[in-house]
């Protein structure tokens, strides 16, 4: 201490009287010593020091690190320019977010396996306590109790809507639930290919798509009916005659919205073959179990129970098999036990087949899972009750019926398109001008008018002017007749343009 009592600290580079210094404050070296090795105190390295690394490699360029990735996989140059200053990007991110438009600007009819129904503010409260939010990943002894039991829950939610016997505690989301699914087949029968219907969704199916092309498996499309929309099961009668089949997927509710009676067909035309359903959680509230008509695996995107719908994510992969195949199951598996004073606990189990011990020969590259996610999903579950969902369903499926009826009478749009049961999304038919078109106009009077069903990848066959719409918890009559009205103006302006 000073005479004056206050503690002296060591001078730093300060300027004195107010003026410059040469000297920096509190220099720190460029690199730093760890272990006797030089290691670089920022990435990316200098020009010298990766070519130390190359000549440690014995590869001549960074590009060689990547020869084994195929070319048709690598995404090239990302296109974004020289590096710019802090500030300068800080104003070209707010430039971009700018361009956003809040869902809650709009009356939204999206349909898809994105939902936006309402979510109660104790879902939020539960998932944003810190003995959650800090501690929700599954590593072995630093999982909680508390997010270990909430896993456990999560899993048994699932089994009961699905009529399965055992679930994993949650996969990153609905598409990659079915991409695992497919190699899950394929760990259980022989084969080359995987059937799936043409009117699944076209961002699933290239999901599937990659999942297939690492192991040199097939993905191959079952048609469907014109007027329903169902599955064409001659065709799938046809296919397992041929041979070469190791699974097959049916989606519930399909991807026109519709239900597809002939799903609890199928299992005893593909007999030993596995039969994959990806359902959507809420509609097994008011549907018969997909395990009670034979199905080995149910998989489906959790995002509607308690999760806001945004750009891209997050999401909540769901899977559940039965008991004779769980180790042939992907992810982490949450098991009841007791400790050592015989009181309950809950810890991961089967790890012998996972990745960390396994390694090749493991049954998935999946290390980890959505677990907060999951928590809302479990809380959102827990909140809302069986009859809750139940009756939401209900609830939901009429306004659906209100909707279609509202655009049943417009010229130029057939509503609906297939002659099927749904629930709470159906597909539309444009007969007048494009979706494009459509919705965009329908954007102009801040509706989001539906989900264009068409492929946008290069090289895919056209397809008909077709949209899924769909209703919400918090869609009202006022939304639906206001979307009526503005299909109507949106589709007499195409013939007065035409």
């Amino acid at each position: 201490m000073s005479p004056g009592g206050r503690k002296r600290y060591p001078r730093i580079g300060l300027p004195r009287n107010g003026g410059p210094t040469t000297e920096p404050i509190n220099p720190l070296p460029r690199s730093v010593a760890l272990r006797g090795t030089v290691v670089p105190r920022w990435i990316p390295n200098e020009p010298g020091e990766e070519a130390a690394l190359l000549e440690a490699l014995q590869i001549s360029s960074v590009e060689q690190l990547f020869r084994d990735v195929p070319k048709k996989a690598r995404i090239g140059k990302l296109g974004i320019g020289a590096g710019r200053e802090e500030p300068e990007v800080v104003r070209e991110v707010d430039r971009l977010l700018d361009r956003n438009k809040p869902l809650s600007k709009f009356a939204s009819f999206l349909g898809g396996r994105i939902s936006h129904r309402y979510s109660p503010a104790a879902v939020d409260a539960m998932v944003g306590r810190s003995e959650f939010y800090t501690s929700y990943t599954p590593y072995q002894p630093e999982a909680s109790q508390g997010m270990l039991r909430v896993l456990f829950e999560f899993q048994s939610l699932w089994v009961e809507l699905t009529g399965l016997d055992v679930a994993n505690a949650s996969l990153y989301d609905g598409a990659t639930a079915s991409g695992e699914a497919l190699l899950f087949c394929r760990r259980l029968h022989e084969g080359h290919r995987f059937l799936v219907p043409a009117s699944l969704p076209w961002e699933e199916k290239s999901v599937l798509e990659n999942y297939a092309s690492g192991p040199g498996l097939r993905v191959e499309e079952v048609p469907y009916d014109d007027r329903t929309g169902r599955l064409d099961l001659d065709f799938v009668r046809r296919a397992v005659a041929a041979g070469g089949v190791f699974g097959l997927l049916a989606d519930v509710p399909n991807g026109f919205g519709h239900l597809d009676e002939g799903v609890a067909d199928l299992k005893a035309l593909l007999g030993e073959i596995p039969l994959v359903v990806a359902a959507d959680p809420l509609s097994l509230s008011v549907l018969e179990p997909p395990g009670r008509y034979g199905a080995d695996v149910v998989v489906g995107e959790g995002q509607g129970f308690g999760i806001a719908p945004s750009f891209g994510g997050p999401l909540l992969g769901l899977f559940a098999c039965r008991a004779e195949h769980v180790r042939a199951a992907p992810g982490r598996i949450v098991g009841a036990t007791q400790d050592v004073d015989g009181r309950p606990a809950f810890a991961l189990t089967l790890q012998t087949r996972e990745q960390h011990i396994r390694r090749s020969r493991a049954t998935s590259n999946i290390c980890t899972n959505q677990s907060l996610m999951a928590l809302a999903f479990t809380v959102y579950a827990t909140l809302v009750g069986p009859r809750g969902l139940a009756e939401l369903q209900a609830s939901i499926a009429e306004k659906a019926r209100t909707l279609a009826s509202a655009l049943g009478g417009i010229e130029g749009l057939t509503a609906p398109r297939f002659d099927a049961p749904y629930l709470g999304e159906f597909t539309v038919e444009l007969t007048r001008g494009t979706s494009d078109e459509y919705l965009d106009r329908l954007r102009r009077r801040k509706i989001l008018g539906g989900t264009a069903l068409a492929d946008p990848r290069p090289g895919r066959a056209s397809t008909p002017e077709r949209l899924l719409v769909a209703a919400s918890d918090s869609t009202t009559d006022r939304e639906i007749q206001k979307y009526a009205r503005a299909a109507r103006a949106a589709l007499a302006a195409v013939g007065r343009s035409a």
